[in-house]
Parts: C-alpha cells; structure tokens; sequence
C-alpha cells in the first residue's frame, strides 16, 4: 500500500505543476487515468482484505430511504441525530474510539438516517474511514454536517474524500457512450466542439485501460474525468445537502450570504454540549453522556451536574477533544470543554 501511496501523491504533484491548456491536455488525461487506477487499487487492495466493510459497518438497508450524516467531530452530528431520532452515536478521531456505524429510524417517511464518521486520509486507507465511505456509497441521500465557522476547509476535505471513492454529490453521470468492441480500433464520435478530448487524448487514457478497441460518442463537451469516470464504471451519484451548524455564531448579513449557498440549510442546534465520562482504564462511555448547557460549560460545572461533592474530590481532569491541544491533556476545574470532549476525572 505504501508504494502505491507513493504514486498517487507522485502523480498528484505533477499534476498540480502541469499548465491546464490545450497543449497539455493529454499528458494531463493520462495522468488522470493512472491516478484514478491507483485509487482503485487503494480501496479495493489486490489480495482483498475481507470480505466486507468491517465490523460495524455492513448495515442493512430498511425503511423507505436511506440518509447519511458525515462530518468532522464536534460539528454537532450526534446533537441532529439525537434530535430526529433519539439515537446518542459517538465516531471521533481519539485514538481509543471504536468507529462504528450506529442506525436509526425516523418516522417522517419511515427514512432511516445513520451517522457515518469520516476522518481526513480515508481516501488513503487511513484508520477505517475507507469502511466508512463504503457505507456511505450506499445511501439515498448525504447529509454533510459542517461547523458555519470554517465550512470550506471541512467541505473540500470530505468532497475530496468521497470523490477519491468514487462518490460524485450533486451530479449527474457523464454523456458519454461507450462501447467495447473486438476489432476496428478507437472510433471517436462528437457531435459538438470539445474543449479538453480529442481523439489522442481519448486514444491514451482508454490505453491506459489497456482498451484499444472501443466506440467512443460525445453529444456534449465532455472532460477527461468525464470519460475516466465511464470506463471505471463504479461511480455513484448521491443528491447531498449542506448543513451548517452553529449559525448562532454568526451575524445576521453573514446568515443572509449563507442562505444563498446552493444545497445548504443553516440550522442551529440547541444550546447545550454533549460530554462523555471515561472511566480510569477503560473505554469511554458512549452511552451515560452529560448534557450542559451552553452557558455553564467548564470542568467545574461538569463536576456540579455528576454531584456536588465531586469538587471537594477533585484532583484534575484528562481531557480528550476540541478544548484541548494534546489528547490527552491535564486540566484543571476552570478548564472550558467544547461539545462531544471525553473527560476522565482524577480525585485526591
């Protein structure tokens, strides 16, 4: 998997220092059709290693739809998900997390809505994040949770995610037709001008395929991913919607900017953070959660919620999470959490 790595981010590089014009758009269309077989190889190692998505992850579909919630930690996935289904899931990226795929059912059209964890390098076999996806390749529609203070980085890294697995959201599939043949060569049929493929082009990236027999006809202008997508012939196309959490943080002209982003809902979930205990040696408690609310936010109000006389006991605090540099990290009562933070109390 290494070496493969190693291609891919190879390949990326020359890509990234390559012109886009004319002139380049084979060389480029070639690059493209061997990064895209490298990311197959990356999903789907030769040799496989399992059968199936994992532990966890093989859910089965029910229900009249299927929805699924991705989104980085602490954008407030497990606080939306409570509040259409009653269901409390926990996926983040602490290093002791079992990453597992939790479903519910909502009642509104008997949808079945499930939360999906997704970290950066999922596309690279990192962690499980690639089971992950795969879970979310099957899914009628995406919902992308995103914190409203940074929604750009968050959204290019999980677009860039399930693209790399072949997830296109928002989109139709290429017209383009395509058809194998035993004999006669590459036939190249446009039926309008083409801005990036001409018949050279298409010539090298079904080479690359190891296809040199073939019918090729683009009633449209059409792109070099448009015909790699094609001959992969393992894309999805997924209907997904955008929504930005916490627009309580935001000013009112900012809101208005938001509501004309296409295929985004702004929301606001309610004011109050979910923490989680972990106890001294063992895995934290998904499922005896504190609730606080979002005014009273500290170590030493999370003491007051569990019982007065915790204080008198306390020691300090190990914290995992978005309140703390290091994870774990050592706090002391007027430490601030943030929503979803793993604490473990240490008494005297």
């Amino acid at each position: 998997m290494s070496s493969t790595l190693a291609k891919i981010v190879e390949i990326e590089a020359g890509m990234a220092q390559t012109q886009k014009d004319k002139a380049t758009a084979y060389h480029l269309g070639l690059l493209k059709a061997r990064l895209a077989k490298l990311r197959r190889e990356l999903i789907t190692p030769k040799g496989g290693g399992g059968s199936g998505p994992g532990e966890g992850f093989d859910v089965a579909k029910t229900g009249d739809a299927q929805i699924g919630l991705v989104g980085f930690p602490s954008v407030g996935k497990s606080t939306l998900l409570s509040n259409l289904a009653g269901v409390y899931s926990k996926v983040a990226a602490y290093e002791f997390t079992t990453l597992t795929t939790v479903p519910s059912v909502i009642l509104y059209k008997g949808a079945k809505i499930q939360l999906e964890g997704i970290i950066e390098g999922a596309k690279d076999g990192k962690g499980r994040g690639r089971q992950v996806i795969a879970v979310a390749r099957t899914r009628n529609l995406i919902l992308i949770v995103l914190d409203v203070l940074k929604p750009l980085g968050h959204k290019k890294i999980i677009e860039n995610e399930l693209e790399a697995f072949g997830v296109h959201l928002n989109s139709k599939p290429p017209n383009i037709g395509f058809k194998k043949k035993d004999k006669g060569g590459i036939n190249l049929m446009a039926t309008c001008p083409q801005s990036e493929l001409d018949a050279e082009t298409v010539k090298s990236i079904l080479a690359e395929y190891k296809i040199h027999n073939a019918d090729v006809t683009l009633p449209s202008d059409a792109t070099a991913d448009d015909l790699i997508d094609v001959v992969e012939g393992n894309r999805v196309y997924i209907p997904c919607i955008y929504v930005l959490n916490k627009i309580d943080q935001i000013s009112t002209e900012e809101l208005v900017i938001i509501y004309k982003v296409p295929h985004c809902i702004p929301i606001s979930a309610p004011h109050r953070y979910i923490i989680y205990t972990k106890p001294k040696g063992q895995l934290p408690d998904y499922t005896s959660l504190v609730v606080l609310p979002y005014s009273r936010t500290t170590v030493d109000d999370f003491c007051m919620k569990i019982h007065k006389n915790l204080i008198k006991e306390f020691q300090y605090a190990l914290v995992w999470g978005l309140s703390v540099e290091h994870n774990p990290q050592k706090v002391g009562k007027a430490h601030t959490l943030e929503d979803e933070d793993v604490i473990q109390i240490v008494k005297k």
